[in-house]
């Protein structure tokens, strides 16, 4: 065979499938893994979360070399523009933090097992197919991938009850909202004859069928189950609270970017031509999520619980931006989705770090006197307590200033004072943790935390302390992001 032949044929292949270059160097990896691991059996339990975390890495540079345009490969359903870098950043930073706080945990817990960190970056490749999907197909895909891992990362801790319980559960209501989602898609596209987004968005302007508003009322549930929305939102406080507490900080973190990176995708991608019928739904969710999580969380003792109705809530606050259907909402969602990663991160290394021995605690007594005998971490915890309350000059204020400040401007200034009112009760439950942490008695010290656990706090508390000193680069890269949409 004549070598030259074969060039023509070979050399368009590289240019089609580098856009996908971090999903490939992870799925390589993951495969690469799971051989060492099946090879080296209980051996190769210790080290895999440094090599996974290598990985993410490797990943995340990959991330950054790709094109600052709009690349569309994959026969159109895959692409890459600014708003998929900057959100797969944001996905393999969650990624990441989940494994580094779970080493020192599962190693005490003795369930350090190799497949934890290749379902870490087996769900992490699905969460950036979901990001870059440019059709229903390539989404429905992605997120089936996440989902799958999900589950059995859930229900990791095999021997525990409460572990298996939420995995199961996990299981059922993730099932079903992945059918709604199927059935919500398979509508859209008998009305509209296509599933590419782009093509969506040429065919449904105006004023549309009443079929394919039913679709995208099912494609918006099965989205908001993804982002545990109400009222999907059931399965949120029992399976954060089941699940090991290292697998609640990365249900909390990485997932929810890679969710409302989808969300964000899909309404704006594929249904700009009908904003005022899905706006209708959006404003709709995020009402009831940001008051569900506002008193919800009032009577709740469990930290983790709390912090699954904190999640809700912070979820709602992003919605609104997303609801302004705006370049400017777009950017609001993108920089509170980037200080929500730092916030929750940061909460959760300090829940982690609450042992004595393979004691560990989960309630919000249990912090009580925290801050005489541990100041430097109570002060932490403080710091991320009040950022989720939105108070100034935190990062968390500013999240919330973005979002709100695009409501007013998109005409939805009641959003907006709604939003304000359930952050101010919202306030409640956090600054209860900061009063129990300076003002009830001390209890018996904890011990020292992890070099992960360390690490990730330190990192969260400069965001979340500093970004009002150095705002820029995370605004203007969530404004080039936001506008790539458009």
């Amino acid at each position: 065979m004549n070598p030259v032949a074969v060039i023509p044929v070979v050399a368009p292949v590289i240019p089609a499938f580098w856009p996908m270059m971090p999903e490939i160097i992870l799925a390589a990896g993951a495969l690469l893994l799971v051989l060492f691991g099946a090879f080296r059996g209980d051996r190769a339990n210790e080290g895999m979360g440094i090599v996974a975390l290598a990985l993410l890495v490797v990943a995340f540079v990959a991330v950054l070399m790709l094109p600052s345009e709009r690349v569309e490969t994959m026969m159109g359903s895959f692409v890459i523009d600014p708003f998929a870098k900057f959100m797969k950043a944001l996905v393999l930073l969650g990624s990441a933090g989940g494994i580094i706080l779970s080493t020192d945990y599962m190693r005490r817990e003795g369930i350090l097992r190799f497949e934890y960190p290749i379902l870490i970056v087996l769900a992490t490749i699905g969460m950036m197919m979901v990001i870059s999907a440019n059709d229903l197909i390539a989404l429905y895909l992605g997120l089936e991938l996440l989902s799958l891992s999900s589950y059995v990362i859930a229900a990791f801790d095999r021997d525990n009850v409460r572990s298996t319980e939420a995995g199961l559960k996990y299981f059922v209501l993730g099932a079903l909202s992945s059918g709604m989602l199927l059935y919500g898609a398979s509508l859209v596209y008998g009305f509209t004859g296509t599933v590419s987004f782009p093509a969506m968005a040429l065919i449904l302007q105006g004023e549309v069928g009443a079929g394919a508003i039913f679709g995208l009322v099912f494609v918006a549930a099965g989205i908001a189950f993804k982002i545990s929305a109400v009222p999907f939102h059931m399965w949120t406080p029992d399976v954060y609270e089941g699940s090991p507490t290292p697998v609640t900080a990365f249900f909390a973190a990485a997932p929810k970017m890679a969710g409302m990176a989808m969300a964000t995708r899909v309404f704006i991608d594929a249904f700009p031509g009908i904003l005022v019928q899905w706006q209708q739904i959006i404003v709709f969710i995020s009402i009831a999520s940001m008051a569900l999580g506002s008193f919800a969380a009032i009577g709740q003792r469990n930290i983790k619980r709390l912090m699954a109705y904190s999640s809700i809530g912070n979820i709602g606050y992003a919605l609104i931006g997303l609801a302004a259907g705006t370049p400017e909402g777009v950017q609001g969602v993108v920089v509170y989705m980037a200080i929500y990663l730092a916030m929750t991160l940061g909460a959760f290394a300090v829940i982690l770090g609450l042992r004595r021995g393979n004691v560990m605690f989960e309630t919000v007594d249990d912090l009580s006197g925290l801050a005489r005998t541990h100041p430097a971490l109570a002060f932490c915890l403080a710091a991320m307590m009040f950022s989720l309350a939105g108070i100034p000059p935190l990062a968390g204020f500013f999240a919330k200033f973005y979002v709100f400040a695009a409501a007013i401007e998109a005409g939805l200034v009641a959003l907006a004072v709604i939003g304000v009112v359930t952050s101010v009760i919202g306030a409640y439950y956090y600054l209860r943790i900061v009063k129990v942490m300076y003002f009830d008695a001390p209890v018996e010290r904890f011990e020292r935390m992890s070099p992960g656990q360390g690490f990730v706090l330190a990192v969260s508390s400069v965001v979340v302390l500093l970004f009002w000193l150095v705002p820029a680069p995370i605004v203007n890269a969530a404004g080039a992001a936001a506008r790539s949409l458009f």
